[in-house]
């Protein structure tokens, strides 16, 4: 499989260029635009607007898997990662992933402040403006993973500059290393993810392990024994709600990564479906049989984990493995989530593992089956399993050890650095309140909103059941 980079040829002949679409006017000079270019182009853009509505899904599982009375503080973290992650992407992020001035021997790039050329039309392939839409829409995405897993006791305004400076620097910095053709693509054997099971998920996913740690768990997570104690969400409807319309979002991540409409798009789309509900029925299999009863919110995990999972590897693979793929990613998310309750790490709605740990996952199995070449590879037939040898599972190795060292470090230090100045987490009576009054002043249901909940839902959560570990 050929995935078409980030010039896309146009039809060619003069007579197909004079006929086939109305003039463009952009810049100093009339331009017609071939059928197929004005067709890519127009299909990214709605790629990418699917891309964007996930951020509804995130918004809808972060809020369900935490209590009410922090249910508007997530929903405004996650319209500013939106939001002022787009504008520090557009201002800064974009240039250092795609600009033209290549430092460090592809460590690092910089094109200047804003978008260069983002106002024409000019040349053959995806316009500027729709790449950056694209690519904004990815960069939004790796910022709010974090959201989740730094719930119900993180300082809004601390979290505030963290998502300014993922989209501006330490998201870019992998792009640049990666799609932006730094290091890890000018190897013998290139590195390969086509959509960014470790790119966009993997970043935020580690990101999301640095925050967790660097906060501490929440009060009442762990008891004196160690043991962790089930902290209920507040709503199951918006988890599967959320999980579903992150599906549906889905649709524009992996077949919108082929960067144009060619015979590719559709099986793209069946292999990210058929690994979505292959992790959706293994995780809830899984996790049935290990506390004897299928959660939700673990069955939701699951469908998300097999997602992710086949992010990188869609473009390699073909289509029953792309089951196998998924359903391995749906059992590794429980395990996954387990794991990190018995370390401490809380994580209140498998941020980390979904993403980060499902991630690496997904990226290093095209080493093992990929089959096909998604123009990352160069070649067919690189898997471990297909002949290729161990040549591209190293490269894979190499890029997601890097990866993680990075992000983790850099990370890292942006949430110490918040925690020495401005502070990371809010004071135990903020925590026991609930975020929603005391970091935005308003709560996010009224008190007569739910029906025998008098005090407006700002209390702490009722007595935990072990239904959902998440």
């Amino acid at each position: 499989m050929r995935r078409k980079l980030l010039a896309v040829p146009a039809i060619s002949g003069a007579a197909v260029l004079a006929t086939a679409a109305p003039a463009f006017a952009q810049g100093t000079e009339d331009v017609a635009f071939a059928p197929q270019q004005l067709l890519d182009n127009i299909w990214i853009f709605i790629a990418g607007i699917l891309v964007f509505f996930m951020q509804a899904g995130f918004a809808l599982v972060e809020a369900g898997l935490t209590r009410a009375k922090n249910v508007g503080n997530i929903m405004m973290k996650n319209l500013m990662d939106c939001s002022a992650g787009v504008l520090a992407f557009f201002l800064v992020g974009y240039g250092i992933a795609f600009g033209s001035d290549e430092l460090l021997g592809g460590w690092f790039g910089w094109g200047g402040l804003g978008v260069d050329g983002i106002d024409s039309a000019a040349g053959d392939g995806l316009f500027t403006a729709t790449t950056f839409f694209f690519q904004a829409a990815f960069a939004a995405t790796a910022a709010t993973i974090v959201s989740g897993a730094m719930a119900e006791r993180t300082k809004f305004k601390s979290y505030f500059v963290y998502s300014l400076v993922i989209t501006a620097l330490i998201y870019p910095i992998v792009l640049r290393w990666t799609w932006g053709g730094g290091w890890l693509a000018q190897r013998e054997f290139p590195f390969s993810d086509f959509a960014g099971s470790t790119i966009v998920h993997g970043t935020g996913g580690w990101a999301a392990l640095m925050g967790a740690i660097i906060l501490g768990p929440r009060i009442g997570k762990y008891g004196a024994d160690g043991k962790p104690r089930a902290i209920p969400g507040h709503n199951i409807a918006f988890v599967v709600l959320g999980a579903m319309i992150l599906f549906i979002g889905w649709f524009g991540f992996n077949p919108g990564s082929e960067l144009a409409v060619d015979e590719f798009v559709m099986q793209i789309g069946v292999k990210t479906l058929l690994a979505g509900a292959a992790g959706a029925v293994v995780g809830m299999i899984v996790n049935w049989v290990w506390d004897g009863k299928p959660d939700v919110s673990m069955a939701a995990n699951g469908l998300l984990a097999g997602l992710v999972a086949i992010t990188a590897p869609v473009g390699t693979v073909t289509t029953p493995v792309s089951v196998l793929i998924g359903a391995v990613g749906g059992a590794l998310v429980i395990a996954s989530v387990k794991f990190f309750d018995r370390i401490r790490v809380d994580d209140p709605v498998g941020a980390i593992s979904v993403h980060g740990v499902v991630g690496a996952w997904g990226t290093l199995s095209i080493g093992l089956f990929a089959k096909w070449d998604d123009a990352f590879l160069g070649r067919e037939d690189a898997g471990l399993f297909y002949g290729g040898g161990i040549d591209q599972l190293t490269t894979q190795v190499i890029f997601v050890v890097a990866h993680f060292v990075f992000v983790t470090v850099a990370a890292g230090l942006l949430f110490l650095a918040l925690k020495k100045t401005i502070g990371l987490r809010v004071t135990p009576e903020e925590e026991m309140a609930g975020l929603d009054v005391e970091e935005h002043g308003v709560t996010g249901y009224n008190a007569d909103s739910v029906s025998g909940v008098p005090g407006g839902l700002t209390g702490v959560a009722a007595t935990p059941t072990p239904s959902m570990t998440v």
